[in-house]
């Protein structure tokens, strides 16, 4: 395995963080950090896929799924970001509450270009896949990266077509995918990774399994670090009593009927 391309990613992507932090200290909105990582995300993918050794076929289907994934979700957030003069409200917050305000989003940017390295690793992992034939592991991998990106990109569509409604201000949205789960695009998300799991089959089963640090990560940063915490809090503070209710009846994450 060559570990190489890692350090490359690392580099650039603290260049990248180092670039975001120094346009939020202009412009005072951070919500730029979650756009560089997704870029940040298709761009390892893309140089895993052209910089590593493994058949043809591996390393074309990471590049464009894993390409695809975060070029989708960098153009998702960035027409946020860049199209409202507001701040996200989660990061407007920890610039009002934090000392050293700058200094601590300069860690937070550069923890950032950490996570694009290690949640690249399952990228890295199928472009060394010396299996070149396409197999059932290959079919399913491209079902479940079609099926959450399909679900991940829907559920954006119905929460931004409900924001638009002025009637709906400080209300939950509850429609659609949403009624069924407080976080559907975190869900689909974190199911994305899988497809990378099934498309490390050809390696050594070790490897197989090392593939799964990308879901395993994935969910434990949303459940518990800068997911699905931050998100409910700001939406506590926002929203109040209707999101309170709104936590008591629908799942967190995984998708279920809600309660009565």
């Amino acid at each position: 395995m060559n570990a190489w391309p890692l350090l490359w990613i690392f580099l650039g992507a603290v260049a990248l963080m180092l670039l975001a932090w120094a346009w939020q200290l202009r412009t005072r909105n951070a919500g730029v950090v979650d756009v560089v990582w997704s870029f940040g995300m298709a761009a390892s993918a893309m140089t895993y896929a052209v910089l590593l050794d493994g058949a043809l076929l591996p390393r074309l289907l990471v590049a464009v799924l894993g390409g695809a994934w975060g070029l989708r979700l960098a153009w998702h957030l960035g027409t946020r970001v860049f199209g409202d003069a507001h701040e996200d409200g989660r990061y407007a917050y920890l610039r009002k509450h934090w000392d050293d305000a700058q200094g601590k989003f300069l860690l937070f940017f550069l923890a950032q270009a950490l996570m694009i390295v290690l949640l690249s690793i399952p990228f890295w992992i199928v472009a060394h896949n010396p299996r070149g034939d396409w197999s059932l592991w290959t079919t399913l991998g491209v079902l479940i990266w079609a099926m959450s990106v399909a679900g991940e990109s829907l559920a954006d569509r119905q929460l931004a077509a409900w924001k638009r409604d002025p009637a709906h201000k400080g209300e939950t949205c509850r429609d659609g995918l949403w009624r069924y789960s407080r976080h559907p695009n975190y869900f689909f998300e974190w199911l994305h990774w899988f497809a990378y799991v099934c498309l490390a089959v050809g390696l050594p089963w070790g490897w197989v399994l090392g593939s799964l640090c990308g879901p395993a990560l994935m969910l434990a940063f949303l459940y518990r670090v800068t997911g699905i915490p931050y998100t409910e809090a700001q939406s506590l503070r926002s929203r109040g009593e209707d999101y309170a209710r709104y936590q008591r009846t629908t799942s967190a994450f995984f998708p279920r009927p809600p309660k009565r």
